[in-house]
């Protein structure tokens, strides 16, 4: 069984992976972890610290090769708003209630919750139910995996 000591952010590495491993939103934040592969095989992941992974981050085998690490299709909730303003407005209120939420320039996704989506619509929002890859914006306080800072092979973004 192959192991991955180290990754590269999105779009660092052009060639092909040799496998691929698809993961909710939830399942991506990771250190220690069998995974299961497309291809049927397994990788052991065995990072120092802690990553909160993207969609096309790789991880880098012992024989040199990558896995690729893919977002899965969530059930999903669209939010779309008035106008920009009103947009903002309901991120801020998405935002105190700590929901993570994937935000655009047009719309808000967030995970499928009834109560929420009831209190949206109440603030004048278009809800809508999709089913697509979840990348919700990282907390202030998260540490781990940040995409903007240093990027070095086998360290845990920190």
């Amino acid at each position: 069984m192959q192991r991955a000591t180290s990754f590269k952010p999105a779009g660092f590495i052009t060639d092909a992976p040799e496998g691929i491993v698809v993961l909710p939103h939830d399942g991506r934040h990771l250190r220690r972890k069998l995974l299961h592969l497309d291809n049927g095989d397994m990788v052991m992941l065995d990072l120092k610290e802690a990553v909160l992974f993207h969609h096309g981050d790789r991880l880098m085998l012992d024989d040199g090769t990558t896995i690729e690490i893919q977002a899965s299709e969530e059930r999903l909730f669209e939010i779309r708003a008035r106008d920009a303003l009103h947009l903002v407005e309901l991120a801020w209120h998405l935002g105190n209630r700590h929901l993570a939420a994937q935000i655009e320039t047009d719309r808000i996704l967030i995970q499928r919750d009834h109560v929420i989506r009831d209190m949206l619509a109440g603030l004048g929002a278009t809800v809508s139910e999709v089913i697509e890859p979840f990348q919700p914006v990282r907390g202030a306080y998260h540490t781990h995996g940040g995409h903007g800072g240093h990027h070095e092979t086998g360290h845990g973004h920190g």
